[in-house]
């Protein structure tokens, strides 16, 4: 099975720059060994493992896909089906 990119750029840096400050802040101030704690370290990480990988499998599940008309997959099928087809519009 193969995972396409389902995350875009803009939503992978909100994801990095800002969710994840915001679950790890809001981890310590309830008390990072809390239960709302250990949920928030978990969101965090969960941002930041989706962030890095580009696939979320919750926008999978609803088919959310942030990354726009040219795709997140600049080397893959999507991007050699718009080389071919501005070759053949030439």
């Amino acid at each position: 099975m193969k995972i396409t990119k389902n995350v875009g750029t803009a939503d992978r840096l909100l994801r990095t720059f800002v969710v994840t400050p915001a679950a790890i802040a809001g981890a310590l101030v309830l008390g990072a060994g809390s239960a709302g704690g250990i949920v928030l370290w978990v969101v965090a990480g969960v941002m930041l493992a989706t962030a890095a990988s580009g696939y979320c499998p919750a926008f999978a599940v609803f088919g959310i896909d942030t990354c726009g008309k040219r795709g997140c997959n600049p080397g893959g099928k999507d991007a050699k089906d718009a080389k071919s087809q501005l070759r053949h519009a030439a």
